[in-house]
């Protein structure tokens, strides 16, 4: 196995037990950085601050990343302009912090057999009072509850 010293030297390749009498000499623990590596890798250091040292780097990586939701906004025929004000202004900030929004036109009863062209406007209308910019990422299409598209942050759609 290949082993490196605890000020980062490179020891060479040595046996299993040349490496652990190097490391209990230093009286420090022999760690195994990457197995897979042909010859493996070994590193003489303590390893307490090995697990330190990945925690930190784990946390680092969470930290960076950032999961995407899909919000959802639901919208009726009858929903009063200034809710729908309200609503859009919420979209808005959903999209400003990188999620998806669905956008649902909730149909019941006898709306649900209106006219497409008339329901599709009027989603349309809800999208244009939103304040800031986005694509849409799924048409408006027909669902379960009525009408519905998804929209995300970015592009020069609206």
């Amino acid at each position: 196995m290949r082993v490196i010293g605890p000020e980062g030297e490179n020891f060479g390749v040595l046996s299993l037990s040349e490496a652990i009498s190097r490391a209990e000499e230093v009286g420090l623990d022999l760690i195994e950085i990457s197995p897979n590596a042909v010859p493996p890798v070994a590193k003489i250091m303590e390893y307490g601050k090995f697990q330190y040292e990945q925690e930190k780097k784990r946390r680092e990586i969470k930290a960076k990343s950032h999961t995407t939701e899909t919000k959802s906004v639901q919208v009726k025929i009858g929903t009063g302009d200034h809710d729908l004000a309200l609503k859009a202004k919420k979209t808005a900030e959903w999209l400003g912090e990188g999620h998806r929004v669905k956008v649902d036109l909730f149909l019941w009863g006898r709306y649900k057999y209106m006219e497409f062209g008339f329901l599709k406007e009027r989603l349309e209308k809800f999208l244009k009072l939103i304040p800031t910019e986005y694509k849409i990422a799924d048409p408006v299409a027909k669902s379960p509850k009525g009408l519905s598209t998804v929209i995300e942050r970015g592009g020069k759609s609206k």
